[in-house]
């Protein structure tokens, strides 16, 4: 026989050699499929942790942004509203059930980034908005309005800077979200835990909106700049719009005592 013809099957070069069996096709496939999935996890959670740290970079600079408003008004933080509630710290709008615009806010002078820094991006990737919303382009974070951004006694006037306690302790934004029955929606509020009467007692209890939407953390600006990331000290239930603040991660942050960390009159802010 030629050596151009002989068997294969008798040479070192073909000899046991054979294809892969079903079984370990299967095997291969799924540990490629497990794989993916584990390097995908992987990634979508890297990618959630980078906008996080843009979210905290965006609450940075909105903090910053009011302590510079303060510089040119005598010491006094921007107004989380005017009286006909046209015109607020994040925005201003034509009429009630209008749009906000961000470049008519009382802070967007002070932006460095054309109000981009409204915007969170854990907020806007990854979850559902609401369908029937009455803050349309109020941005995703909220300002303490009850004490900062207004005061006890008149709401449209804002605190000044020296009344400020604790500074470092003292809450100026958070993340928030309101929960409505088919997702959530922007809200421009921090909310503490009681509403305050004119004599600043504690009056009704609020619905919550501090969104702890990062890893069950939210981000936290305080009255000195800063900006750390708090765990909820209470998680709300069904708010009366008929969101579930337990789906979307919404609740307090620190001691309920005279309304904690919102309070800029109390020295220790436990």
């Amino acid at each position: 026989m030629s050596p151009l013809h002989h068997d294969r099957a008798t040479t070192g070069l073909g000899k046991g050699r054979r294809g892969f069996s079903l079984i370990e096709l299967v095997v291969v496939v799924f540990v490629i499929v497990i794989l993916g999935l584990l390097l995908g996890g992987a990634a979508r959670q890297a990618y959630k942790m980078s906008m996080s740290a843009r979210s905290a970079t965006n609450l940075h600079a909105i903090a910053e942004a009011n302590l510079l408003y303060a510089a040119d008004h005598n010491g006094v933080y921007c107004p989380a509203m005017e009286p006909r509630n046209l015109i607020r710290w994040h925005g201003g709008r034509t009429g009630i059930s209008a749009k906000f615009d961000p470049t008519k806010g009382y802070l967007y002078p002070y932006l460095q980034d054309g109000g981009q820094s409204l915007h969170c991006p854990v907020f806007e990737n990854f979850y559902t908005a609401s369908t029937d919303t009455f803050e349309a382009g109020a941005g995703d974070y909220g300002y303490n309005e009850m004490y900062i951004g207004g005061t006890p006694k008149n709401q449209f006037q804002p605190e000044h800077v020296a009344n400020v306690a604790n500074p470092a302790r003292t809450i100026m934004f958070t993340d928030t979200c309101l929960p409505r029955a088919d997702g959530i929606q922007e809200y421009p509020f921090s909310e503490p835990y009681y509403s305050v009467n004119p004599n600043e007692t504690l009056g009704y209890a609020m619905c919550p909106s501090v969104q702890f939407r990062h890893g069950g953390l939210a981000h936290v600006a305080w009255c000195d700049g800063s900006v750390t990331a708090e765990p909820p000290a209470q998680m709300g239930t069904t708010n009366i719009y008929g969101g579930d603040s337990q789906k979307y991660l919404t609740g307090w942050v620190g001691p309920s005592t005279n309304n904690g960390w919102w309070n800029s009159r109390q020295a220790l802010n436990p």
